[in-house]
């Protein structure tokens, strides 16, 4: 067994980090506050190589393993949640479904904008009506000569109604089973095309300066080109995507988890009360002793299911429980952050609140808690 990283994952674990603490950091309050979505710090981060990083060099991706990937996920989510699901679901729902299951002449067209941070893509899957439940969409598809017809609505939509947003991702029905279930197939549909409509979401408690957006298709025309992989490969598709972007929110909840320790460790060794520095007093230290504890087992788990994925074995019982560990983990980390900080952890200024606000998306995105444990309990034989 060998838990060292190589030479080039720390490098890019430096790099990052020093990244997220000089450009993110000095604005992550102001665009939280305002709720701004930042194009341009977005493509500073295509600039540094943070989209496309397990593309191949052929659509001018990164061609690094899967690892790589996730602790530059991490890193940007131990300074800001926001910034994070930006490069998440750019890269994991955005890139990977078109990467893994696209034409080449899709590949050509949409991923060497997708991998240089200069168009952004959604992953139209949940609706108002169906979140959890993914073989449960409405919007249909009915073909209509060499195009495909369009109709229904997607919610909750990251990285979908901003100015570099370029397409989005989109499951529909397209028919019935011979079992009698629906049958699904995914089209890439692009902003533009008549009758689609993406809405901006606002007034939202996290993730305030990432684009969240609600997506409206009313008779929208799509070529038949547009067709994502096989008619009716679409459930497989969307369930597969799911499963790397996993690790990406578990790789949120390891680097949001690692932000907020760090800064009530800060804090407690210059936060001075009845004459010493309050870290000194065991209610505080043993709570900082438990963070570290399970932030160090929340990434074990992570990197574990990404060596996996990284071999081509499989990792989808292994990715449930990282990403249910790993929300859970910042959840409890932030917790007890808060409540370090005392009144102060309440306060705008000191960043943990912004964790705190964060945290809960984690809980609910990429399949909740409860969905997590149903997928992990099919696994182990329940």
């Amino acid at each position: 067994m060998d838990f060292d990283l190589t030479k080039e994952q720390e490098m890019i674990r430096k790099e990052v980090r020093k990244f997220a603490q000089s450009e993110i950091a000095p604005v992550a309050l102001e665009l939280d506050e305002n709720e701004e979505f930042s194009p341009q710090l977005t493509e500073k981060m295509g600039e540094i190589g943070l989209f496309g990083m397990f593309v191949s060099e052929e659509y001018d991706g990164q061609g690094m393993d899967y690892l790589s990937y996730i602790i530059a996920v991490e890193e940007i989510a131990r300074v800001d949640g926001s910034q994070a699901a930006t490069i998440a679901a750019g890269n994991s729902l955005g890139i990977g479904p078109i990467y893994y299951y696209g034409t080449e002449k899709q590949k050509q067209k949409y991923l060497p904008k997708l991998c240089a941070g200069k168009a952004l893509w959604g992953f139209g899957l949940t609706e108002p009506t169906d979140g959890s439940d993914a073989g449960g969409s409405k919007t249909t598809a009915v073909p209509d000569g060499n195009n495909w017809v369009l109709n229904g609505s997607k919610i909750f939509i990251t990285n979908a109604a901003c100015e570099l947003s370029m397409g989005v991702t989109v499951q529909t029905v397209t028919g019935t089973l011979a079992s009698g279930k629906p049958e699904y197939t995914c089209f890439l549909v692009e902003h533009g095309m008549p009758g689609f409509k993406a809405v901006p979401m606002h007034k939202k408690m996290m993730w305030r300066a990432s684009d969240t957006a609600e997506l409206y298709f009313d008779e929208v025309k799509i070529p038949r080109e547009n067709i994502l992989g096989q008619k009716g490969d679409g459930f497989r598709q969307m369930l597969t995507t799911l499963d790397g972007g996993r690790l990406s929110i578990a790789a949120m909840g390891v680097g949001g988890a690692q932000g907020a320790y760090e800064a009530a460790l800060k804090y407690a060794k210059n936060r001075v009360q009845f004459g010493q520095p309050i870290s000194k007093f065991q209610a505080v230290a043993f709570k900082l002793a438990d963070c570290a504890v399970e932030i160090e087992c929340a990434r074990n788990l992570l990197y574990k299911a990404c060596w996996l994925r990284d071999q081509n074995r499989p990792f989808g019982k292994e990715a449930a429980m990282a990403k249910l560990y790993g929300s859970e983990v910042m959840g409890r980390v932030v917790n007890h952050a808060v409540q370090i900080h005392g009144g102060y952890g309440l306060m705008k200024e000191y960043h943990v609140e912004r964790f705190y606000r964060d945290q809960k998306l984690l809980d609910i995105g990429e399949g909740t808690s409860e969905v997590q444990r149903i997928v992990i309990s099919r696994y182990i034989g329940c």
